[in-house]
């Protein structure tokens, strides 16, 4: 069978390092005596390893929520006796200038620090330690790294083990002493962000090697210092630079550029016209071009073939056939042309083989791919186009969308506009038969853990909505349940607040009650002891007092159902959270609500269940209930047959234990019996058992033959209306050999004791064919009570 889409194992690296991430003290450390993390004496690690463990890390501290971060973890990496360091890359404020303290002796050849807000100046000058090694550094979005943090900066060979430094760096303490004096061998930098009060030509002057340079949102206050690399630089960002003639003048003399990015975030910030002229200089002069962005940009109209005089035929990407004037001069198309946010994406014949722009699906993602590590304010913007593109019409690179969007997501965790679009995306791109298809399980669940991230982190209306939308697009709880607990306690949370917005708690409750269905007891105890039980019963409260009884009250008692069902603690739990005073006051205050009295009915059935807790339902008041109850036409007979099924369990336990004076036990009895007799037993039913057990106890007794008749009626009605699913089951949980008991036993009824031989002879018939004979369909609304 074909392998679905995005479902490539993970290698054997991938997996033993996060094992050994996950437990670190069983695998290479051990905790000293001050409860520091130590490497073990007898590893030593090669570089490939240590790179992949800090760097999984990093992922695993950003984008796994149960992952927990080691304060000393990257002292583990301070002796290059033991560990070899050569490739880092750390984002966001999770890093501290004591973890790149900790590195200080390894000879680093490349360190991507993204987005590091809480780095002060006391990392500029860690990273004089590595000037003798470094090739690559990045520090796109570190803003406060040119700063201090009050006193002077720390040399890098000074202990700072035991100094606090979580506090953000001062803007007002410039460090005014650092620059690249000695980073002999760094050929790649980025210095995306770098604030307006460092001065980019002083701190660039000493590298004389550099052929990639990114100075992404930066004032220059001058340009020619850019010449100084004319011979050597290959790729140049000045994304958000703003341009002037003299920028473009200076960018064209750098005739070794292959890669040149002058794009801006939006026309609507954009000054400079792009003309026809500037481009062809562009052109003409940077032969060696192979990749070329300017989205945002304003186009004049003469740069544009009229549409009548565009080259006939499919839209091609040879050069002399371009739409674009300019780039009919190109020697050959572009890998790469960035084009977003320009009217030039919308012409015919655009010659290069990767194109960003918003004209269809395959710009909007090489959009989404091009901006999303660096340029979210982009991303987000492709993101809600590639939404409408799901949404309206269809998604032809559904695997790379999603990989995209999942990507975009794990990326851009704390980007609230990313984490709205993104979510809202996912759920299009989850919700049809045919999408889901071709989406292997490691794929969905990659979609599932992103959007747990999204709902952990933003409490915020929409994410919430999007996020629980997106989880109904899966089969709950069998593709859920490998983050089981995780899911229930964010659902739960979302339901806590006093007055939630009404969609998303009508979600959140559908989702809560799909969870707690056909699952085992143990996740049904797990969850009751996170407040599954009290959480349910408090909306049933809220909705009481609104006098309201939509689909959040039917589904909460429906849930309270599912998790008590052979759970004696969630039953506990319910009796204890004032659950049957909530009960008399929904019947009493919403008579004519026929699923919520079968769903309150089905919940008592398990409550009933259980011996310990079935003097608590012993009272005048709720036998007088139970017994009205009986004569309900509500739902077919599913009402009436709840009742007598709490009833049944009462009666089993004896006339000793009923001490009331009213109702009289024979008299409720007799009703139970009119009730029996009233049914249909070929009706078809509202209900799903797993297990017969709780029925089969009420047969081989004579303490209560309307119990015994009860349990007979439910099992005949079961194995006749739907004998491939019930006649296995009976016959498993043996339940063939107690009816024959049924039929011994001189105090069963004939009644009983024929719908017993009935039950057999169905069962019989069964086994000798076991095709279904009835066609109808099982409606299961939820399991049994």
């Amino acid at each position: 069978m074909a392998a679905k889409a995005g479902d490539n194992p993970d290698s054997l690296m991938s997996l033993a390092t996060v094992f050994c991430l996950r437990n670190l003290r069983k695998t290479m450390c051990y905790q000293s005596f001050r409860n520091k993390l130590c490497l073990r004496s007898d590893i030593f690690l090669p570089s490939e390893i240590c790179d992949k463990l800090v760097n999984t890390y990093m992922e695993l501290v950003h984008t796994d929520s149960n992952f927990e971060p080691e304060e000393s973890f990257f002292q583990l990496f301070s002796d290059p006796r033991s560990t070899r360091l050569t490739r880092v890359q750390l984002r966001e404020d999770f890093v501290h200038d004591r973890d790149l303290e900790a590195i200080r002796k390894q000879d680093l050849i490349e360190l991507h620090l993204t987005y590091c807000n809480s780095l002060s100046s006391r990392s500029l000058k860690t990273l004089t330690c590595f000037r003798e090694t470094l090739v690559s550094l990045c520090l796109f979005g570190c803003s406060h790294i040119f700063y201090r943090k009050g006193g002077a900066p720390l040399a890098c060979n000074e202990d700072t083990e035991d100094e606090e430094d979580e506090s953000p760096a001062s803007r007002q303490a410039l460090e005014t002493d650092f620059n690249f004096q000695g980073f002999n061998r760094l050929r790649l930098l980025n210095l995306g962000g770098l604030p307006d009060e460092v001065d980019a030509e002083t701190l660039l002057k000493p590298l004389k090697s550099l052929t990639s340079l990114d100075l992404s949102n930066v004032q220059l206050l001058g340009t020619s210092f850019l010449t100084q690399w004319k011979d050597r630089l290959v790729s140049l960002v000045l994304y958000n630079v703003d341009l002037s003639e003299e920028l473009v003048g200076t960018v064209v003399e750098i005739t070794s550029l292959r890669h040149l990015d002058i794009s801006r975030e939006s026309r609507r910030s954009s000054k400079f016209k792009m003309t026809r002229k500037v481009l062809t200089s562009i052109v003409q002069r940077l032969v060696n071009l192979v990749s070329l962005d300017i989205s945002g940009h304003i186009m004049l109209d003469n740069c544009t073939v009229p549409h009548l005089e565009e080259a006939m035929g499919r839209p091609s990407i040879e050069p002399c056939k371009s739409s674009i004037y300019p780039f009919q001069e190109l020697k050959r198309p572009l890998q790469f042309l960035g084009l977003y946010d320009t009217t030039l994406c919308n012409v015919t014949h655009i010659p290069a083989y990767k194109v960003t722009g918003s004209k269809n699906e395959d710009q909007v993602l090489n959009a989404i791919e091009a901006y999303t590590e660096f340029r979210p304010e982009l991303a987000h913007r492709a993101i809600n186009q590639l939404f409408d593109i799901a949404r309206i019409q269809h998604c032809s690179q559904l695997l790379r969308a999603l990989q995209l969007v999942i990507a975009a997501l794990k990326c851009h965790k704390f980007d609230k506009s990313i984490q709205v679009t993104g979510s809202a995306a996912l759920f299009y791109l989850t919700n049809t038969v045919r999408y889901r298809s071709d989406q292997s399980v490691r794929l969905r669940r990659e979609v599932i853990q992103v959007v747990l991230n999204g709902m952990e982190q933003y409490q915020e209306v929409t994410v919430q909505r999007n996020c629980c939308l997106t989880l109904c697009n899966f089969s709950i709880p069998e593709e859920l349940e490998f983050q089981y607990s995780r899911v229930n306690q964010l659902l739960l949370k979302i339901l806590e607040p006093a007055r939630q917005d009404e969609s998303i708690q009508r979600i959140a409750v559908h989702l809560c009650n799909a969870l707690v269905c056909q699952v085992d007891n143990h996740h049904k105890e797990a969850v009751g002891k996170m407040g599954f039980v009290k959480t349910m019963l408090n909306l049933i409260q809220k909705k009481l007092l609104d006098r309201m009884c939509d689909q959040v009250m039917e589904f909460s008692w429906s849930a309270l159902w599912n998790i008590t069902d052979e759970t004696p603690d969630n039953c506990q739990m319910f009796l204890n959270c004032r659950g049957m005073s909530l009960f008399l006051e929904c019947l009493q205050e919403f008579p004519e609500k026929q699923e919520l009295h079968r769903n309150m009915l089905g919940l008592l059935g398990n409550v009933a269940e259980v011996k310990a807790l079935r003097p608590q339902l012993l009272t005048p008041q709720f036998i007088t209930v139970f017994s009205n109850l009986l004569d309900s036409k509500a739902d077919g007979i599913e009402v009436s047959y709840n009742a007598c099924g709490v009833l049944s369990h009462i009666m089993f336990d004896g006339p000793e234990v009923w001490s009331m004076e009213e109702p009289k036990r024979d008299a409720v009895m007799d009703k139970m019996w009119d009730a029996i007799q009233s049914w249909d037993v070929s009706s078809r039913r509202n209900i799903n058992y797993r297990s017969f057990e709780p029925i089969l106890r009420l047969l081989p007794q004579g303490i209560s033959p309307v119990s015994q008749h009860w349990a007979t009626w439910a099992l005949f009605n079961l194995v006749s209306v739907y004998p491939s699913k019930y006649c296995p089951l009976l016959i498993k949980e043996g339940g063939i050999s107690l009816l024959e008991k049924v039929l011994e036993l001189d105090s069963s009824h004939p009644e009983t004791k024929d719908m017993a031989s009935k039950v057999i002879e169905q069962c019989e018939n069964f086994k000798e064919d076991p095709m279904e004979t009835n066609h109808g369909q099982e409606v299961n609304y939820g399991q049994r009570g």
